[in-house]
């Protein structure tokens, strides 16, 4: 069976957990990365002959395996692990993590059993399949790993790692063109964990050359392994301080790429400390601020770029304004033409700081011809995601879209022209917020209104995009009260049934299910033709894609909201499903399996989440269906058996509610109940022992009866639950046998229809919803808000006082 992602990502963090508490994060991640990257390379030079890595039989992680619960195990991890470094020139690289260390790892057994335990892990894990063609699940698992140790290594230790997102969003803003050659390459002067340079790299069809420099070891280390993980093993990435020992030189001079990507550390006050000063990187534009490294980077960067090569830079927002030197340097660049683009991000995207960054867009060729400035303002734009912000795949393909095509879109993009950056107003101060104003618009209130009633149309004119697709609905909620205002001709409480029941909402509601049925029909055939040599990234691209255009002359409805119903589907489990089908087909996807058992610390079973369990006890079987849960199956081919189990458990609430209302009736103080209740509850067993005790005293008929009552309810309680369990027992085990009669045409009508149309169809259904809901609460905001006059209100509050002090002179009150 293959690896899903999302059990792959548990195991891997459950293999962290191995170490959680002993050592900070930025120490235990070498230990796991480490034992990922063994076990990983393990399996491929077992599936694949050709294998660039070579792994020596004493330094495979079958090996390792061997040395599980010997005293000597983290001493013998240490040689394998080298001997695994030597034969393929990674010393430094692979080897950094000490498995004898008990000052990090714990003392004798406890180190012992922690090194054996992390092992075992890794060995119920099976790489072979891993890598799909064009889907690098391993390489996801490695970031995944990466972001969660960024999250918890805090701000000093968590800059080695560029969100997955914003790296992807950079990658597609150099828009590489797809004939590009693989000798085209590309260069991180501060690359970290190598994440930029591999989406970089993935974007381009044919890959590129890649070359990269990091000062910090264990980081250098990280991208070595990363790059081999992502099936770039062939790269070239040096440690060293970029500004004071660049490595990649061609004489005198420093060597230029095609095309760069960087997010180098912010604001660094040390830049200058053994700077090399023989590559002219600041010539013509002047020094950067002794204490303020930025400029000395993007710079080096701009240095770095062949006449015609294109770059992307992470920067905090401050270059954009700060005056003096760096003031002087902006003046130059702009000048120059050298930026293409200026795109304001989320606070809070980056481990390491909270502070809000930007992306410039470098590009040289034709830079004298540049007339202006693309500017995104894109800070509004993202989700909470623990302690961080994250892009969502709504947000990125937005920005993508927008930079690509230079939209003008209100309150968020437009050219800017080098004019009106170089005025005496701004002078060349390039902060966002001068071009743009992503504000929300004030919402005034209205005196006039206030006084003399009616609704303003200027709110209501705001609302356009819905008078847009509901020509007729306006009409149907308001008339002229007088000039510049409205008059709301249904109640307040009537507003959400006329505008969901207008024929207009009604049919804009069917036209986009009938623009989702049509896409999804159009694209049935490629979900179908689904196999082993199928791309996933490739396929969601082409699905979304079209999704996207469908979407984008539909009014009112936002494609990208549309998308993002889509994209957080296919994150959440489309992928896995299609990943599963890659590897086992459709058929072998399809059928079900006995659920993964495993041994925790304390040595006791465990199993996994089951979907169906038959038998009991030793002799229970639990089944796990990966790609089809069995309510799909029963929903298509036992409708009649799916029906009469939802009755019985309809009968059981209702049996259910007649024990509470009764028991909480009577099982109070002073009720009939009361010598029945015992801890503040009441059971069966607690009403019959009282009915027996209150016979012999003779009690009162009201109690008996109530007793005998409550029993009988409890009785038809419990034979409703039995039903139900038997019921839901012979269900289960009839589709648990059908799975063995589905034809690999059944799989597909589930999965593609019923499973993923279906859950797609209603996440965009709820984009409709969501729309309607919205409007409906601005009106009744607006209702609200002008429902009566200031007069109104006066002659009220008159009122009331009067009626106060009748009601206080009738108790002899004098007011």
């Amino acid at each position: 069976m293959a690896l899903k992602k999302s059990d792959l990502y548990s195991s891997l963090w459950s293999s962290a957990d191995e170490l959680r508490g002993s050592m900070d994060a930025s120490q235990y991640k070498d230990y796991v990365l480490t034992l990922l990257f063994v076990k990983y390379v393990s399996d491929k030079a077992k599936a694949d002959a050709y294998a660039l890595i070579q792994v020596p039989e004493d330094g495979s992680f079958d090996h390792l395996v061997t040395l599980k619960g010997k005293s000597d195990v983290g001493e013998k991890v240490n040689v394998a692990i080298r001997k695994l470094a030597e034969a393929n020139d990674l010393q430094g690289v692979i080897n950094n993590a000490d498995f004898d260390d008990p000052t990090k790892l714990g003392p004798g057994k406890e180190l012992q059993d922690k090194v054996s335990n992390l092992i075992g892990i890794f060995q119920d894990m099976d790489f072979s399949g891993s890598k799909a063609e064009g889907d690098d699940l391993l390489g996801d698992a490695y970031e995944y790993l990466m972001r969660h140790f960024a999250t918890q290594s805090g701000k000093s230790k968590g800059q080695f790692y560029t969100p997955a997102e914003v790296s992807r969003v950079m990658a597609q803003l150099l828009q590489i063109p797809a004939g590009t050659p693989k000798a085209t390459t590309v260069y991180d002067p501060t690359c970290g964990s190598g994440s930029l340079l591999i989406k970089v790299a993935d974007a381009a069809p044919n890959g590129l050359t890649i070359y990269g420099q990091e000062n910090d070891n264990a980081t250098w280390a990280l991208a070595r392994m990363n790059m081999i993980l992502h099936g770039n093993e062939t790269h070239e990435i040096v440690q060293g301080n970029t500004l004071s020992d660049p490595k990649f030189r061609t004489g005198d001079k420093l060597a230029t790429f095609d095309y760069l990507v960087a997010n180098p550390p912010f604001s660094v006050k040390t830049w200058r400390n053994g700077f090399d000063e023989d590559y002219d990187r600041f010539d013509g534009f002047g020094w950067p601020p002794d204490k303020n490294g930025d400029y000395a980077f993007l710079l080096h960067m701009v240095k770095s770029l062949k006449s015609t090569g294109k770059g992307v830079v992470v920067l905090p927002h401050g270059v954009l304004f700060r005056g003096n030197a760096e003031a002087a340097i902006r003046t130059e660049l702009v000048k120059r033409g050298y930026i293409k683009a200026i795109i304001g991000l989320p606070a809070n995207l980056f481990y390491g700081t909270g502070i809000p960054a930007c992306l410039i867009v470098l590009d040289k060729n034709d830079a004298q011809a540049r007339t202006g400035i693309y500017m995104i303002d894109a800070s509004k734009g993202f989700e909470k995601d623990g302690p961080k912000n994250r892009l969502r795949p709504r947000d990125m393909h937005k920005i993508v879209d927008a930079f690509v095509n230079q939209k003008e879109i209100d309150r968020y993009s437009r050219m800017v022209p080098l004019t009106e950056i170089s005025d005496r107003k701004n002078d060349y101060n390039l902060n966002i917020p001068r071009y743009i104003d992503s504000s929300e618009p004030e919402d005034i209130q209205d005196l006039h209104a206030h006084l003399q009633g009616g609704i303003p149309n200027r709110d209501l004119d705001a609302l356009q995009p819905y008078w847009n697709a509901f020509p007729g609905l306006r009409g149907q909620l308001f008339k002229p009260l007088r000039e510049g205002y409205s008059e709301l001709i249904v109640d307040k409480a009537d507003i959400q049934a006329t505008v969901t029941g207008s024929p207009e909402y009604v049919a804009f509601e069917e036209g986009t299910s009938a623009i989702v049925d049509a896409w999804w029909g159009n694209k049935r055939k490629l979900l179908v033709d689904i196999t082993g040599t199928t791309r996933p990234n490739d396929l969601i691209h082409g699905v979304s894609e079209a999704l996207l255009d469908d979407f984008r002359p539909r009014p009112l409805i936002d494609e990208y909201g549309v998308y993002e119903q889509l994209m957080s589907y296919w994150n959440a489990s489309m992928h896995d499903d299609v990943a599963l089908i890659v590897s086992e087909g459709w058929d072998g996807a399809g059928k079900p399996r006995l659920a993964r058992a495993w041994k925790d610390k304390n040595n006791k079973t465990k199993f996994e989440d089951a979907h169906i369990v038959t038998g009991a006890r030793a002799a229970a079987k639990r089944w796990v269906m990966d790609l089809i849960p069995p309510e799909y199956v029963i929903a298509r081919f036992f409708p009649t058996e799916k029906a009469e189990l939802d009755q019985l458990i309809a009968e059981q609430e209702a049996a259910s509610q007649a024990v509470e209302e009764f028991t909480e009736e009577h099982a109070v103080e002073e009720g009939l109940l009361w010598e029945a209740v015992e801890d503040d509850k009441i059971s069966k067993t607690l009403a019959a022992a009282r009915l027996r005790v209150a016979k012999r005293e003779g009690a009162e008929a009201d109690e008996l009866q109530a007793l005998q009552r409550v029993i009988k309810l409890y009785d038809a309680e419990a034979a409703a639950k039995k039903a139900v369990k038997e019921a839901t027992a012979k269900l289960e085990e009839q589709a648990l046998a059908h799975y063995g009669a589905l034809s690999v045409e059944d799989v597909q009508v589930l999965v593609i229809d019923d499973k993923w149309g279906g859950t797609i169809r209603a996440r965009i259904g709820a984009e409709v919803v969501v729309l309607g809901q919205a409007l409906v609460g601005r009106l009744r905001v607006l209702a609200d808000r002008y429902s009566s006059t200031v007069g109104e209100l006066e002659a009220d509050l008159h009122d009331l006082g009067a009626r106060v002090s009748a009601h206080l002179a009738a108790m002899g009150v004098k007011p």
